[in-house]
């Protein structure tokens, strides 16, 4: 087994692992080119060929990625395909996305406790789930901070 193989397998389990957290078969692939690839960027033609996957497919994977700030487009003077890396700070940038997730369940919750009433066992619940995600949204802030001083 040469170390290439190996590598790629790795590079699959991990896409598995991304897929079973919920990201679409593609982007989950696709995130795990830029994971372990040794270029300092690649284009959409060397992922497709990477993968064996559809020009459109890993087009809309790309998208995805951009989306949510885990990679990012670099200016490539001289070539006329674009290129794309994982950002230094994609985890970071990902964590920080994720308070629009939050928001929409504090204002879910929100919602609810408006529609119950104080004795009702839903209101308990639902007063629960919004001082959880307020919580949380309070805490993100400082993590982040802490997670910046430790990586310098």
């Amino acid at each position: 087994m040469n170390d290439r193989y190996e590598h790629w397998q790795a590079a699959e389990r991990l896409a598995l692992t991304l897929i079973q957290g919920g990201l679409q078969r593609m982007a989950a692939r696709t995130l795990a080119v830029f994971l372990f690839t040794d270029q300092e960027s690649v284009t959409a033609g060397e992922i497709a060929g990477q993968l064996e996957a559809s020009a459109g497919s890993v087009s809309g994977a790309i998208k995805s990625l951009l989306t949510v700030g885990l990679i990012e487009r670099l200016p490539s003077p001289g070539s006329r395909r674009e290129h794309y890396r994982l950002r230094d700070d994609a985890w970071a940038t990902l964590f920080t996305g994720q308070n629009t997730v939050i928001q929409a369940m504090l204002q879910a919750a929100a919602a609810g406790i408006a529609t119950t009433d104080e004795g009702d066992p839903a209101h308990q619940r639902l007063t629960q789930m919004h001082a959880f995600y307020d919580f949380l949204l309070g805490e993100i802030p400082a993590l982040l901070h802490r997670w910046h001083q430790q990586t310098g």
